[in-house]
């Protein structure tokens, strides 16, 4: 489905020429971030940078936990989520 596509690139230069994003452009819909420090596709500090380019509201960061967070440490990706659920609900 083209509709659920985004253009990426896993390049810094490639996503340099990117617009950046914007609560105007891409809705007003608080979004968060789970940082895999292990993660050895995606680096920590480009995960900053995707981070600080997004205007991100919630940064969590699992310990431990690699590329793929959902294998690699299941139950506290799950804590870090309903955290992050219960206090937008609030």
């Amino acid at each position: 489905m083209k509709t659920l596509r985004r253009k990426g690139s896993l390049f810094a230069e490639d996503l340099s020429k990117a617009e950046n994003f914007s609560k105007e452009k891409d809705g007003s819909v608080p979004s968060a971030y789970i940082i895999s420090n292990e993660d050895l596709v995606i680096p920590k500090e480009y995960q900053q940078w995707m981070i600080q380019n997004a205007g991100i509201d919630v940064v969590r960061e699992i310990k431990g936990s690699d590329h793929m967070v959902m294998l690699s440490k299941p139950h506290k990706l799950c804590l870090s989520l309903l955290e992050i659920a219960d206090k937008q609900v609030k």
